[in-house]
């Protein structure tokens, strides 16, 4: 599973600099698989293949987002999602729509932090 932002987020950012996979953003920030990971090019779900520095559309425009495919809830870096914890409205909550195995989050902690 993957933790989402809800609407009830007050915009504080204490959330952003926890995240060991970059996988927060401002409220419409771009968002790119290489920030904080060690991708250099991804393959798409149609097959292709695009640049880690690729710049993706923000999830939200009004507050801070997660995106799922680089969220890992920390595991293989800390015992809790940090996010999370350090949320002061507890607004950082499971998303119900993207649940992962320990094992499939650990897959895409090495996947998103392969060594250069």
């Amino acid at each position: 599973m993957a933790i989402m932002i809800t609407d009830e987020c007050i915009n504080c950012g204490a959330c952003e600099p926890e995240c060991p996979n970059n996988a927060i953003y401002e409220g419409g920030a771009q968002w790119r698989w290489a920030d904080g990971t060690s991708l250099k090019e991804v393959v798409t779900t149609s097959g292709a293949t695009e640049a880690g520095t690729a710049p993706h559309t923000p999830v939200s425009d009004e507050y801070y987002y997660i995106v799922t495919d680089k969220c890992t809830e920390c595991v293989g870096f800390h015992e809790e999602p940090q996010c999370a914890a350090v949320c002061p409205v507890d607004c950082c909550v499971d998303d119900p729509d993207h649940r992962e195995t320990r094992e499939r989050l650990l897959e895409k902690k090495e996947w998103l932090h392969l060594a250069a």
